[in-house]
């Protein structure tokens, strides 16, 4: 049997010729957390009170990806906890605003990534900067560092992302108070906020270094 009347003849001579890899086909599952009237009416309010925005809509128009750990070990008990709409639990954050944190994205461990909101539906995940900023949260910790399969699929999802939306900056939730300085930040509060650490130097560094044609912003000079 001549070796290109197979598929497995094809991805051979594919891989010897043009250097292809075997990388699983990029796809997005929904996963979709609880949106009503309710939490649309509480990120309505975040936008004015934290932000100063008065929009009709609570959407935003992205400018920023913002990559963040869970500390949460599942899927399933992450979407449980972003699901409801008001958070509980979080003095710290309550005091702000009773709506609920989320992520527009979560991407599993295996690198599996699952759409929690709309692409230009507010979240709430990253002081400051909210409005602008579509959230990357990845299942893992300080305990639980993130695999390489998760980012493969960071970039993977930050090209898609690029290709749609005019984005110039990809940050970790660690670096978000960098732009405090700067024309985008918007935070009301000059006391409100919380120290980061995920998902640290170490992953961005080598998630920029993959996205380095994309001659995205650097961050702001501290």
């Amino acid at each position: 049997m001549n070796r290109l009347s197979s598929p497995i003849g094809w991805f051979l001579v594919c891989i010897s010729l043009i250097g292809c890899s075997p990388k699983a086909t990029f796809r997005i599952l929904d996963k979709p957390i609880t949106w009503n009237a309710e939490r649309e009416q509480l990120s309505l309010n975040y936008l004015k009170e934290r932000h100063g925005l008065d929009q009709s809509n609570a959407t935003i128009i992205p400018k920023m990806v913002v990559v963040h750990w869970t500390a949460i070990p599942t899927i399933e008990v992450t979407h449980d906890v972003f699901n409801p709409i008001t958070l509980g639990g979080r003095a710290d954050l309550t005091g702000a605003s009773n709506l609920n944190v989320s992520s527009q994205f979560l991407i599993d461990r295996d690198g599996t990534i699952f759409r929690l909101l709309p692409e230009t539906t507010f979240a709430r995940h990253v002081i400051g900067l909210n409005y602008l900023a579509i959230g990357v949260e990845n299942i893992g910790s300080n305990d639980m560092p993130l695999t390489k399969a998760q980012l493969e699929a960071n970039e993977q999802l930050i090209r898609y992302l690029k290709r749609k939306y005019p984005i110039d900056y990809v940050i970790g939730h660690h670096e978000y108070q960098r732009f405090q300085k700067t024309d985008l930040w918007k935070e009301m509060d000059p006391n409100y906020r919380t120290v980061k650490s995920d998902p640290g130097d170490a992953f961005m560094n080598r998630l920029r270094k993959k996205l380095s044609d994309l001659n995205l912003k650097p961050l702001p000079s501290l």
